[in-house]
Formats: C-alpha cells, sequence, structure tokens
C-alpha cells in the first residue's frame, strides 16, 4: 500500500474552532479522514499539531517547530511515497513579527528535509486559509494581530514561488476555504469537506 505523510497544524489535526482546551473533530469529519476514506489503496499518516510551525521556537509552547520534528516522523514512517505540507499560519503570530518572505525560509528548509525521502513532484506544498480580519479580539485568538492578517493573506505568492522553484506541486488552501466565523482561525465542519474534496482532485490528478 501506497503511503501518504499529511503534515500540519491544527488544521490537520482538525481542532473544533472556539473550543479551549481544544477538542478534535471526529477522525470520519477532519479532512485527512475524509480524504482517506476516497483513497483506500493510500494510508493517509496524518501528523497534525496545534501550534506547530515551521522553524519558530514558542518559549511558552515548547516542542512545535516542524524542522525539529519532521526527521523523525520522516524516519520512521519510511518509505513515504508522497506528501503534504500545510504550515504557516502558526509562524504568523506577533511573538515571531516575522514576514511572509522569512515563513518561506522556513518552508523551504522544511522541503529541504523532505526531499530526502520523497521526491519533489509527489509533494503537494499548500498555502494555508487566511486569518480572519479580527482573529486577533480577546475571545478568539489575541496571539494574532492586524499585522498577522496582512502576513497569511501574503503567503499564497510566496509559497507559489517555492513550489516553482523546488519543483512540487502547489495548492492554495484559501482559494477555497476560509476560517470559521466563531475564531477566524479555523476550518469547520463544512471547510474540512470541501478541503477534503480540492485536496483530492489535486492528489489524483497532479501527484499520485
Amino acid at each position: 500500500m501506497r503511503s501518504l505523510l499529511a503534515f500540519g497544524d491544527s488544521n490537520t489535526w482538525g481542532l473544533i474552532p472556539g473550543t479551549y482546551p481544544h477538542q478534535r473533530f471526529s477522525w470520519e469529519t477532519r479532512w485527512t479522514g475524509l480524504l482517506q476514506n476516497k483513497l483506500p489503496d493510500v494510508r493517509v499518516i496524518e501528523e497534525g499539531l496545534c501550534g506547530r510551525t515551521t522553524v519558530f521556537e514558542d518559549s511558552l509552547r515548547p516542542n512545535r517547530r516542524g524542522i525539529d520534528s519532521l526527521p523523525e516522523i520522516l524516519e520512521s514512517n519510511d518509505p513515504i511515497d508522497s506528501a503534504i505540507v500545510m504550515l504557516g499560519t502558526n509562524d504568523c503570530k506577533t511573538i515571531y513579527g516575522v514576514s511572509a518572505h522569512t515563513i518561506g525560509k522556513g518552508i523551504e528548509l522544511l522541503l529541504g528535509q523532505l526531499t530526502k525521502y520523497v521526491e519533489p513532484d509527489k509533494i503537494l506544498l499548500i498555502s494555508p486559509i487566511h486569518l480572519g480580519d479580527e482573529v486577533w479580539r480577546e475571545d478568539k485568538d489575541p496571539e494574532f494581530d492586524t499585522k498577522s492578517v496582512e502576513v497569511s493573506k501574503k503567503l499564497k505568492d510566496v509559497y507559489s514561488q517555492i513550489s516553482l522553484k523546488w519543483g512540487t506541486k502547489f495548492l492554495a488552501a484559501s482559494d477555497y476555504v476560509k476560517a470559521s466565523s466563531v475564531d477566524e482561525e479555523h476550518f469547520n465542519e463544512e471547510g474540512h469537506e470541501i478541503f477534503s474534496e480540492v485536496v483530492y482532485e489535486k492528489l489524483i490528478n497532479e501527484v499520485l
């Protein structure tokens, strides 16, 4: 059976918008689970972690750097036939204060690790959904601010250029799905369903 790694953050983990402590959509609802049902001959390896960044360390929430966890995940699941990478939302937090360009540099470091195990044309790089315009409110996620929102909207262009450079496939989640109005950060149930279909079509036509 072929294997497909889905490496991401809370939108891959399946966080239910507005829940704290965080609650998770069921496997049958998450886009990874829906994707698995559409691909019975492929084993979907779901590797989502809330708060995961590309390379940035949050001193208040350790062990979230993708660059630290990805090598172990790749080795433990080897061989991996194809992969999806969707990160960048958490990199927009005010604690890091970085640009979309700098976030892209983190993505490239991850691709450097990933391409040791998976051919570039078998990798689907996905730029995340945009943060909502008021995601920074106290009742939503004050770890972001208005600049965070603007940075999130620039990731699509940055990632598309990285994809061309590295020879991966590319998809912009923001072209198809919006963040839930509850927290302006995460997929709702409908978003998971829509996203699973979009990713499925991209995979069967260009990756698998």
